[in-house]
């Protein structure tokens, strides 16, 4: 099949703009790659694909039905909320995602947008650089209080494989942990955890961690009311998705001093708009959704779409999101 299967990737750029090359795939198919795909031009693009590999293109049941030769999609991410899996598996579709490919890299972007929060390198960097550190009567000089990581607590929402990779840094930096989940794992072996209900947790941690999907039910559930537990001194970090918070109340507690700072990778609608509320906040550090786009890790998931692409045409396709539907179908 390898030979004959047509492969069409719609928006591969942020995956590959030079440096991660496709050839994994090439060898399993016809590969024809399009750096962007606009949404006029989706189903044009995707009319003769066997297979499709998508980050961000959406693909609703409308847009599923109009495919009659599509066989297989794979993302090329971990998420997979923008395809209706529930159609493509009545359609006998599957639909596979990326896990954990870049799981090391989040934490360390979770950790650069603390670290930024509360020791302000950027900031002392550009006093050093505009000549406040040559004209300082004293050997050293700081612009905003220091905070200190070690005997924090950092709550963390959603404790799967990137919540508990988060907690695993916090520790070695001397924070404690704790964690809520809407389902305690089972498998937490000897780590020892506690898991407080969510209100309880936002109230007395110093940093909450997002690192939870985003659901039909959670959308926006960072809100005032939320926000409004937190103490004086603490801070957000949203590495999941930015649909979770709500960024007009985010926005509002920032300037009102009722938390120190927030550290985000994510926002609602990307790329962001102009008229974002966060964009104004004091104390809000952003990275451009790049946690997950080290070379590493973008070269794992590179190779592990490959993996599901080859299981796919072996008839055993593996990292399946919609397999209850393609079940019910059969």
């Amino acid at each position: 099949m390898s030979d004959t299967t047509k492969i069409v990737i719609l928006d591969g750029y942020t995956i590959n703009p030079g440096d991660n090359p496709w050839n994994p795939l090439q060898e399993l198919g016809k590969c024809t790659i399009y750096d962007r795909t606009p949404p006029e031009l989706k189903l044009e693009r995707a009319r003769d694909a066997d297979v499709l590999l998508i980050s961000k293109v959406k693909l609703d049941a409308a847009a599923l039905q109009a495919l009659p030769k599509l066989k297989y999609i794979s993302m090329l991410a971990t998420g997979y909320n923008n395809v209706d899996i529930e159609a493509a598996g009545r359609l006998g579709i599957p639909v596979s995602n990326v896990p954990a490919y870049s799981t090391e890299s989040v934490v360390q972007t979770t950790f650069a947008l603390l670290l930024e929060l509360t020791m302000h390198a950027g900031l002392h960097d550009a006093a050093v650089k505009a000549g406040e550190w040559v004209s300082c009567p004293d050997h050293s000089f700081w612009k905003t209080p220091l905070i200190e990581l070690d005997g924090l607590t950092l709550g963390i929402v959603g404790y799967g494989t990137i919540g508990r990779a988060v907690a695993r840094v916090a520790r070695a930096f001397g924070m404690r942990v704790v964690a809520y989940a809407p389902r305690i794992p089972q498998d937490l072996g000897n780590e020892a955890l506690r898991f407080l209900p969510l209100e309880e947790l936002f109230a007395t941690v110093d940093v909450v961690s997002l690192n939870c999907p985003q659901t039909p039910e959670n959308g926006g559930f960072v809100n005032a009311a939320l926000l409004g537990l937190m103490k004086p001194g603490a801070y957000l970090l949203n590495l999941a998705r930015g649909g979770l918070v709500n960024e007009e109340d985010l926005a509002q507690a920032l300037r009102s001093g009722q938390i120190a700072g927030a550290g985000l990778d994510v926002v609602a609608h990307e790329p962001m708009l102009a008229g974002n509320p966060l964009l104004t906040a004091p104390n809000c550090v952003f990275t451009p959704h790049i946690a997950w786009a080290s070379l590493a890790a973008r070269r794992r998931l590179v190779s592990i779409v490959a993996a599901n692409l080859a299981a796919w045409q072996a008839g055993t396709p593996i990292n399946v999101v919609n397999g209850r539907f393609l079940a019910e179908r059969d």
